[in-house]
């Protein structure tokens, strides 16, 4: 099932970790979970805001129904206090509480399963020492048969491998590392990764990008499509080393800025994760194979006419004519082309930035790209469908056209 609307909060623990493989940064049990749930971005998922942190409530809009994340706070009927570390593990690696019931998957235990025991002791102490909360969630809200939660062993039968991650000897400390991180605990897949009809991730299409339901603005939900992570065209392919490690720590980089439901994944998680950390998930997610889901396109004449008179007036002052972004300096805007958003096989996020805008990360540095102010009320549908035409191909992106329908959906 997809992740959703979360609204994310942050929690500012500094501290680092011991995994595989294992980092030279001293800290306890506790410490070392406390940097740990920054990975999992735990919080994000857990809190709501002006509520208890960890106290769960948080609302994901699935194409199943609606599924409210749950209390993991220390108390001992709400949360997880009673919890012993066994039915901790349990319900990370196989998505069964302490009840017994099958855990809905948007609790993504399929990555979460490859978490190693010496992860998953030191996350459990950590989440044993948050401030007891009795906050209980909303009951979910999913349609018959979904909402029967005996049909998750078949799920599970058919997609879920509750294996540790091994590591790959031919492959370096890094390289592993990173592997590790983007598999497991950080579950980039979740929403990198499409999905079947079933919601589970298509690990044959992994990490070539997904589509998710997030807010485009406070109430309203709209579908959101995540980027290509592998080296295809319409990916990493234009991304140089250290572009995904300053982009993950700030937010910004000579290729993108951060925008949508990544804006608070970067804010909250990978802004605080080590530079070694970070290093890692950059060579590995470098390393994988092109997965290129997005076509070729040939715009017709009056497509390129229309659009580049729409670019021209609305986008071209800070993207430029060629598509290349501002000069050095002067940060205005980042490149369209090569961008992955841009050639995204579902032009939703797109859409949603051409409507709604972009804002710069809160305490980002000065240096980053400016806010993308919101051009929805501007333009007519049509308008809005011929610059993300345009963009999609041009300059040799790739993509397929967009419809005034497409953005109909995203209004």
């Amino acid at each position: 099932m997809r992740p959703a609307r979360a609204n994310f909060m942050a929690w500012a623990v500094l501290l680092a970790t011991a995994s595989i493989p294992a980092l030279s940064v001293a800290g306890d049990l506790v410490e070392r979970g406390a940097y740990l749930a920054i990975v999992g971005n735990c919080a994000g998922c857990h809190s709501t805001p002006g509520g208890d942190p960890y106290a769960g409530g948080v609302e994901f809009v699935t194409d199943f129904g609606t599924i409210y994340s749950t209390n993991i706070t220390s108390h001992p009927q709400a949360g997880l206090g009673e919890w012993s570390y066994h039915q901790f593990a349990r319900a990370m690696r196989e998505g069964v509480d302490a009840q017994g019931r099958h855990l809905y998957p948007v609790f993504p235990y399929p990555s979460f399963a490859n978490i190693t025991d010496a992860d998953l002791q030191a996350l459990h102490a950590y989440i044993a020492t948050l401030a007891p909360s009795p906050a209980a969630p909303p009951a979910n809200q999913l349609r018959f048969p979904y909402n029967q939660r005996w049909l998750l062993s078949v799920w599970k039968l058919l997609f879920h491998d509750a294996a540790a991650y091994q590591s790959a000897a031919e492959q370096s400390p890094q390289w592993n590392r990173g592997a590790y991180l983007v598999e497991g605990l950080a579950h980039c897949g979740a929403c990198h990764t499409p999905r079947n009809a079933l919601g589970a991730e298509n690990r044959r299409r992994a990490l070539s990008g997904g589509v998710l339901n997030h807010e485009v603005m406070p109430g309203r939900v709209r579908r959101w499509s995540a980027s290509n992570l592998t080296s295809a065209r319409s990916g990493l392919a234009a991304w140089n080393a250290g572009d995904l490690v300053s982009y993950l720590q700030t937010g910004h980089g000579p290729r993108a800025g951060t925008f949508g439901p990544m804006k608070a994944v970067v804010g909250h998680s990978t802004s605080r994760l080590t530079e070694e950390d970070l290093q890692g998930i950059e060579t590995y997610l470098k390393s994988l194979p092109p997965i290129e889901p997005s076509p070729e396109y040939t715009m017709t004449a009056e497509q390129r006419r229309v659009g580049e008179i729409q670019y021209t007036i609305h986008c071209g002052t800070c993207h430029m004519p060629t598509g290349l972004g501002s000069t050095p300096g002067s940060e205005l805007g980042p490149p369209l082309v090569g961008s992955a958003i841009v050639q995204a096989a579902d032009p939703a996020s797109l859409i949603n930035i051409i409507l709604y805008g972009a804002e710069v990360l809160p305490g980002a540095s000065s240096n980053g790209w400016q806010n993308k102010q919101p051009l929805g009320s501007r333009l007519r549908n049509d308008q809005v469908a011929a610059i993300a035409t345009y963009v999609r191909n041009h300059w040799g992106n790739l993509g397929g056209p967009v419809s005034e329908a497409d953005v109909a959906r995203q209004r």
